[in-house]
This record gives structure tokens, C-alpha cells and sequence, in this order.
């Protein structure tokens, strides 16, 4: 009966869902030989683990009536349709359950029963109703997981939770939690992870969870707790993490908790903390290499900056901006050897930056703007080679722009505004192939801009209030970047390239000079027809001879490559390296150049080809930078299949280059569609645009295994069809999270790009898809606004998110933020979308929506358009997108 019962119980699993994974109990095996079932010594099923099978369909009811001895249900990462089986409490035995990561909506039962449950993982779910309170009868909970579950009913920790005596894990974690802690916390010994982010927590923090010895992980940010930090935590000598930001704490950090002796992550921004910072740190904190993190930016603190934290060579973070801190910059302090960001801007520093900058191999941020800092800007700096960002902006700095700057490849962004530095742009600058934000204002920076500059395009540039002189090249000023160069009388234009703009003067071309350059272009003519005439005799000779040659090399580079394909199409690869001549380029990027190919079977492709190895300029580790990029690119793009998701169609790579394979785009990237006047979309063409890149962010966080962040979403990665339907591009950083559940990836890397990126992923080491909510906002508010994410009007070191909160509070500032091209019959649909930007990018995560959330928002914001569409009997076949045949007439 026994056997009989059990074989029923599988044989339903395989006719209720469907899997690849199934296949693996076919065979006529017994049933205790299937992969993930386990069987006593007595024949009894006591473990189901089918976790990560990507099984569809609906889960058997009555598995404790099957398989009454159950001991192990393990059920995360698959699509189970319908509700929790109330039933699944009468597996009586039952001593792990794992529901992670089932996106499974519908109320919980009484889990009272479950008197022997030790691990109860029900993360990252859509549970609604009351929170289930009965898990405080579970003695023998060791494990306790209700992650990222925000449908529940608002509810306070009962003062009973400490009946848990035996529970080590206690993640509750964005989960509806308000009201206090309670100080019975106190009584929960064995408590080693405790984690209650992302709530609705008041009061103070109890002085009674000092009592947990055992405590390693102590996360309590993003709440609204109020009140002095405990001095009792500095009794938790086993705390390596401790987060409290993001609250209303008021007054000093204890000493205590600074002499933590396995304290390894430290922050306390975002609370009105004040005093003086706490040093000198104690030395063995240093010694034995564990601090970490260090972060109490946004605060009220005063005083110096201790000399003693130079001697913190485990700091990977430090943050200290926004308070109130003064004094001089600690020598040492940017040669740190791990840390990978500094921030102190917005205090009261004063002096010269240290003269010798060593070899800080680690640092990619640094951040000292809003000071006041003089002296000059140390050559020393181009020493840090993986800076990624720096802002020295509105400090006192004078003399030059050091030339050195050049040599720091990966900079995407530079600001050095407000300050009184003097001579001119250094050419070096047009070496940084990945700038994205490059600002020099207010300046008194002297002689000419350089040529050279041109060929990077950065998205932002300003150049407004120097001492320029001398000609605009005429691509920046193509770039639709005029206004970048206001405010320096001595420049001019070699053309007219707007005649209403009446900003800049007409370059002087003097007569003798046009005549001196009509007898040079004379004399040249005449010498290039006779070394044509020679050379044309010379190549009739060896035509043969060169085709020859020709077609052994290409065989050679050809056959020298290794293909990875992902797509069906039909092309020759020879095609395609033949076809990559300077006519065919379409674009430059940080990592290499895009050529558009079209090929004889009439399809058209994006080639992009990433810079050589080989390139004499190039260091090897920024080689093995593009390496890592161009995998993850790869091993993304090639395992993922979405209408909104760029296409890779194969990719090429050799010693001596690489080269990936794209469909072509015909309208280019929303950036240039948006902010370059070419075109001038209508609304319902940009809604459409905003609902293709929601659902393909959708499909990348809630539809895949293991959720893929990209975390570089922005409008010059989101490329249009020739539909203007939105593909996202760009994998070249993304961060594919390991499918447990509760845990949130961590990574040290710099990733995403100034005016998109979520304030928190500065502060924090955690990558999550909120993140990416937050920059898809950003997106959406420059489809609303029709303006770019930093624009001079937002103010200084201000983006679009804070112009528009600026501008919300009334309907009429509401109805000023929205693009005035536009028709004001989608007024109301644009303000209904622009509430939806306003949501994804507030400032704690865990009150922005999910991606899933936003497709439905994006839709019902449509619905009445739509309704009327029908019932008008109109259907839109093309978006209305006006060309503009001039592209600087807007």
C-alpha cells in the first residue's frame, strides 16, 4: 500500500507539470533512484528537491497524504501556477520547507502543526493577507525566511517572536513590518543573521540586542527608526556587518562599536548622526584587515578626519560626505590599497590634495567636490588607473589641467567645474574613450578647444565660462551641444550653423589666406595626377600578383577566428570582415567601433569590433577588462530570447580582435531619437518605447532562473527598430544573481553611468533589480520631460529625478515638466506615466515597484487611448515620428 501510495504521488507530479527536468525520473527506476527523492531505510519518500527545475503547472495538492513521512520539501525557482496547498501543513514530520522564488500569490496557512520545522524559506513571493503569526509556535525554527514579500497586511513583531529560541536566521526583510523592535529580541540567543531592512520599523532600536552574542549580521536600514544608537551594540564581538542607514538616528556613534574586533562593514548614512567621528580608529581593527566598509555619509558630524584611517588598508568603501567635517585631507588617505571608492564631498576641507598619489590600484570613485580645496590637481592622479569617475568640482583649485589625465582609460566621468584652474584643454583628453560626462565650466581656462576632442561625443559636455578663443569643432557643435559653449566671447563658428543662433560669431578667413590655399591645392593636384599616372602603371604590373596575396591573407584571418553562434542567419563570415572598412562605421563606443554590414542575402547587421589587443596604448589589465566584458556580454546575450532584448547573432574572436554579430538597428539608440533634434517622437510612440524596455526588464528579472541585473540601463543602451520598438543592449556588466533566496549579490565593481545610477549602489556593495527600476525611471523621465538626465537648468550637481520632485508638488508644476512639443491630448496619460517614473525612483528600494508592476502600470495608463482607438475604429499601424529634415532647426 505503502509503495502503491508513493508511486501514485509521482506519477502525478509527471502528468500535472511539465519540465526537461521530468526526464530525469523515466527509465522504470525505482522511485527512491529518482534525482532529488530521498528514501529511509524503510522504503518512505522523506525528500522532494526539485529546486531549479523550471517546472510549470500545478503542484499536487495532497503530497502529505502520498508521502506521509515527508521530511525535506524543497520547491524554489519554478513556475508553479496557483496557490500554497493549505494541505501541505499535514506533512506532520516535515523539517525543511523551501517555497523560494515561486512569485506564488494567495494567503499562508496556520503552520502550527510543523512542530519539528527547522528551516522555513518562503522569500521572494507575492503572499497577501495577515502575515502568518503561527510561526512563533515553532519551537525547533532554526531558519526563518520571508524576504521580499510586500502583499502582506502591515504587522508588528509579536513580543512572543523570542519563544524562537533556537533560531539562528531571521530574515524579514521588506516585508511589511512596522511598529517597534520589541526588547524581547533580547532572549533570541542563537540569533546569528537578523535582518529587517526595507520596512516600516519606528522607535528606538532596543539596547536589548546587545544581549545577542552570537550576532554576525545586524541589517536594520531603510526603516524609520528614531532615537541613540545603543552603546550596548559595541557588546556584539562577533559583528562582522552592521547597517542602520537610511533611518532618523540622532546623536553619536559609540566608541564601543568602532572597537568591534571582527567588524568589517560599517554604514550609517542617511540619519542626522552628528558629533565628531569617532578615532582614532582602534589599530587592530586595521591590523587584522577586517573594516570593510565605512560609511556615515549624510549626517550632521563635525571635526577632523583622524589621521589614523589611513592606516585602514582593509577599506574597500569610504564615505563621509555631506556633514560637516573640516580640516585637511589625511596624507595617505587616496593611496589606500584596496579601497575602491572615497567620498568627502560636501564638508569643510581645506588645503592641497596630497602632492604623491602612489599606486591606489583599486580605487575607481572619488568624489571630493563641494569643498574647499586649493593648490592644483596632482599629475600623480593618472597613477590610479581604474578610476571610473572623479569630481573635483566647486572647490579652489588653480593651475593646470594635468595631462596625465589622458592615461586614465576607464574614466566615464569628469567633473572639475567651479573651480579657478587656468591654460588650456589638454589634447590627452580625447584619449578617454569611455567618458560619458565631461564638465570644465567656470573655469579660466584659456586658448582653443581641440580638435581632437571630437572624437568623443561624450553624452554631456560643458565648456560654458572659460576664456576659450578660437573655432567650435563643428561635430561637437552637430552633437547638438551649442549651449555647452556659452559664455566664452573669444570662440566662434567655421560655419553658420543656425542662423537664429546669434551666440557665437563667424570664424575670420582672411582673402590672402584663401589664395594661399587655392595655389596649395593647385601645385598638389598637379603632383597627385603624375603619381597617380605612375602608380597606375605600376599596379598593371602586379594586380595579379597583389589579388593573390589578398586572398590568402583574408583565408588566413578568416579561418584564424573561433565562432560562437546563437542565431540562424545566413552569411559568410568572410562577408563580414571584408565589409569592416571606415565607410561602414556607424559609431565608437568605450571598447571598441560599430560598423553597419550589409549583406549580399539583403539582411543588415551591426558588427562590433572590440579595440585590439594589440593596440600599443592598451595596458593588460585593461585588456582583461574587455575580456570580462565581452563574455559576459556573450554569455548573456547568448542565453536569453526576448522581442525587447538586443539580438546577438554570433560572435568572432582571435588573438587578434573580436567581433560580435548584432541585428541592425535602423533608428539608432533613444538618446540620439530624444536629445539629437533628428526626430521628434509623439506619445504614443514614446509610451510604446517605455512599455518594450519595461517588459524586456521584466523578463530579465522575473522570468529567467537566475534574474539577470543589467545595471547599466540608460538611453544610449536602448536601441530602435525600424518600428521604434525598443531593444535593450549593452551586457557588458551585467550580473547574473545566484538563484537562492534572501540573499542579494554583492559585487566590488563600478558599475552603470552618471544621472541613471540608484543612489543606493553607490553606498552599498548589494546589487539588486532595483537598481535597475531606478535607472528604467530615470529612462522614462527623459521620455516624459523630453530633457536629458543632467541638464545646467536641474542646478548644480543635480539630475533630472530631483527637477522633477521639485516640480510635482502642484498640478501646474506637474503640467510644466512634460515635453511642450508634444499634443496636449495625452497630457493626462503622460502625468499618469510620470507618477510611475516618480515611483521608480524613490529613494528607499523597497518602495519602488517591481518591473512586473510597472508593465501593468504602463498598460492601465494606456487603457483609455486604447478604449477610444476602438471604439473610434482607428488602429495604428506606424508611429507618427516627425523627421526633422534640418536637424538643428529645434
Amino acid at each position: 500500500m505503502i509503495n502503491t501510495n508513493q508511486s501514485q504521488f509521482f506519477t502525478l507530479m509527471k502528468e500535472s507539470l511539465s519540465g526537461n527536468s521530468l526526464a530525469q525520473w523515466e527509465g522504470g527506476k525505482p522511485y527512491c533512484n529518482f534525482t532529488g527523492v530521498g528514501c529511509d531505510d524503510q522504503g518512505y519518500v522523506v525528500k522532494i528537491d526539485v529546486t531549479g527545475w523550471l517546472l510549470s503547472g500545478h503542484f499536487p495538492p495532497d503530497v502529505c497524504f502520498y508521502l506521509p513521512k515527508l521530511r525535506v520539501l524543497r520547491l524554489g525557482d519554478n513556475y508553479f501556477k496557483g496557490n500554497i496547498p493549505g494541505s501541505i501543513v499535514n506533512c506532520t514530520f516535515l523539517e525543511e520547507l523551501n517555497m523560494s522564488r515561486l512569485n506564488q500569490p494567495g494567503t499562508l496557512p496556520d503552520f502550527s502543526p510543523l512542530k519539528f520545522l527547522r528551516i522555513l524559506d518562503m522569500s521572494t513571493n507575492n503572499y497577501t493577507g495577515n502575515f502568518p503569526m503561527s510561526i512563533t509556535n515553532l519551537s525547533n525554527l532554526e531558519v526563518l525566511n520571508f524576504n521580499e514579500n510586500e502583499g502582506f497586511y502591515l504587522w508588528q513583531l509579536p513580543e512572543n517572536i523570542s519563544r524562537l529560541t533556537k533560531l539562528k536566521s531571521m530574515v524579514l526583510a521588506t516585508c511589511m513590518v512596522t511598529g517597534p523592535i520589541p526588547a524581547t529580541i533580547g532572549d533570541m540567543t542563537s540569533l546569528v543573521d537578523l535582518e529587517l531592512s526595507g520596512n516600516y520599523l519606528s522607535g528606538p532600536i532596543p539596547r536589548e540586542i546587545g544581549l545577542l552574542k552570537n550576532l554576525r549580521l545586524l541589517e536594520l536600514y531603510y526603516n524609520q527608526l528614531a532615537g541613540n544608537i545603543p552603546e550596548e551594540i559595541g557588546n556584539l564581538t562577533e559583528l562582522r556587518d552592521l547597517d542602520v542607514s537610511v533611518n532618523r538616528l540622532t546623536g553619536k556613534i559609540p566608541e564601543s562599536i568602532c572597537r568591534l574586533p571582527n567588524l568589517q562593514v560599517l554604514q550609517f548614512y542617511n540619519n542626522s548622526l552628528s558629533g565628531e567621528i569617532p578615532g582614532p580608529l582602534p589599530s587592530y581593527i586595521c591590523e587584522g584587515g577586517k573594516l570593510l566598509y565605512f560609511l556615515v555619509l549624510q549626517n550632521m558630524f563635525s571635526g577632523k578626519l583622524p589621521d589614523s584611517y589611513t592606516k585602514c588598508e582593509s577599506l574597500i568603501r569610504f564615505r563621509v560626505s555631506n556633514n560637516r567635517l573640516e580640516g585637511s585631507i589625511p596624507e595617505g588617505l587616496l593611496n589606500l590599497p584596496h579601497v575602491s571608492i572615497i567620498d568627502l564631498s560636501n564638508n569643510n576641507f581645506t588645503g592641497p590634495l596630497a602632492n604623491t598619489i602612489e599606486n591606489p590600484r583599486n580605487l575607481s570613485e572619488l568624489f571630493i567636490q563641494g569643498n574647499r580645496i586649493s593648490g592644483v590637481i596632482p599629475p600623480s592622479i593618472s597613477r590610479a588607473t581604474n578610476l571610473v569617475k572623479i569630481d573635483l568640482s566647486y572647490n579652489l583649485l588653480s593651475g593646470p589641467i594635468p595631462s596625465e589625465i589622458g592615461n586614465l582609460r576607464k574614466i566615464n566621468l569628469l567633473l572639475l567645474q567651479g573651480n579657478k584652474l587656468s591654460s588650456s584643454i589638454p589634447s590627452s583628453l580625447s584619449s578617454l574613450r569611455s567618458l560619458n560626462v565631461l564638465d570644465l565650466s567656470n573655469n579660466l581656462l584659456t586658448g582653443s578647444i581641440p580638435e581632437s576632442l571630437s572624437e568623443l561625443l561624450p553624452n554631456s559636455i560643458n565648456f560654458s565660462n572659460n576664456l576659450l578663443s578660437g573655432p567650435i569643432p563643428l561635430s561637437l557643435i552637430k552633437g547638438g551641444l551649442v549651449e555647452s559653449f556659452s559664455g566664452n566671447p573669444g570662440l566662434c563658428v567655421s560655419v553658420n550653423v543656425n542662423s537664429s543662433d546669434k551666440n557665437f560669431r563667424i570664424c575670420p578667413q582672411p582673402y590672402n589666406r584663401k589664395k594661399i590655399n587655392s595655389i596649395w591645392v593647385i601645385g598638389i593636384s598637379v603632383a597627385l595626377i603624375v603619381l597617380g599616372a605612375v602608380l597606375f602603371l605600376k599596379r598593371r604590373f602586379s594586380q595579379q600578383r597583389a589579388a593573390i596575396e589578398h586572398d590568402e591573407s583574408m583565408s588566413s584571418s578568416f579561418f584564424s577566428y573561433e565562432v560562437k553562434s546563437f542565431h540562424r542567419i545566413s552569411f559568410d563570415q568572410r562577408e563580414v570582415i571584408e565589409a569592416m572598412v571606415d565607410k561602414n562605421i556607424v559609431g565608437h563606443g568605450g571598447s571598441g567601433t560599430v560598423y553597419k554590414i550589409e549583406l549580399s542575402s539583403g539582411d543588415v547587421v551591426a558588427v562590433k569590433r572590440l579595440w585590439s589587443r594589440k593596440t600599443k596604448d592598451t595596458a593588460s589589465e585593461d585588456q582583461l577588462f574587455l575580456d570580462k566584458e565581452l563574455k559576459t556580454e556573450v554569455e548573456t546575450l547568448g542565453s536569453i530570447r526576448h522581442i525587447n532584448i538586443v539580438k546577438l547573432y554570433c560572435c568572432f574572436s582571435s588573438l587578434d580582435c573580436s567581433l560580435l554579430v548584432y541585428e541592425y538597428m535602423p533608428n539608432g539608440n533613444l538618446w540620439d531619437a530624444l536629445h539629437k533634434g533628428w526626430t521628434l517622437l509623439d506619445w504614443p510612440t514614446r509610451h510604446q518605447i517605455a512599455l518594450g524596455i519595461a517588459q524586456g526588464l521584466a523578463y530579465l528579472h522575473h522570468d529567467l532562473l537566475r534574474p539577470i541585473i543589467h545595471r547599466d540601463i540608460k538611453s544610449t543602451n536602448i536601441l530602435l527598430d525600424r518600428d521604434y520598438q525598443p531593444k535593450v543592449a549593452d551586457f557588458g556588466i551585467a550580473k547574473v544573481l545566484q538563484a537562492r533566496g534572501g540573499k542579494e549579490s554583492t559585487t566590488t565593481v563600478i558599475a552603470g553611468t552618471y544621472g541613471y545610477l540608484a543612489p543606493e549602489y553607490a553606498y552599498s556593495s548589494k546589487a539588486t533589480t532595483k537598481c535597475d527600476v531606478y535607472s528604467f525611471g530615470v529612462v522614462l523621465m527623459e521620455l516624459i520631460t523630453g530633457k536629458k538626465p543632467v541638464e545646467p537648468e536641474f542646478g548644480e550637481s543635480k539630475n533630472i529625478t530631483y527637477w522633477v520632485s521639485n516640480k510635482v508638488d502642484t498640478k501646474e508644476g506637474a503640467m510644466e515638466v512634460l515635453d511642450n512639443r508634444l499634443s496636449g491630448s495625452f497630457k493626462d496619460e503622460m502625468i499618469q506615466v510620470l507618477r510611475i517614473a516618480i515611483r521608480c525612483t524613490y529613494k528607499a528600494p523597497a518602495r519602488r515597484p517591481t518591473m512586473k508592476e510597472v508593465v501593468q502600470s504602463l498598460i492601465d495608463a494606456a487603457s483609455c487611448r486604447f478604449d477610444s482607438c476602438k471604439s473610434s475604429n482607428k488602429t495604428k499601424e506606424t508611429p507618427n515620428v516627425t523627421k526633422i529634415k534640418n536637424q538643428f532647426d529645434l
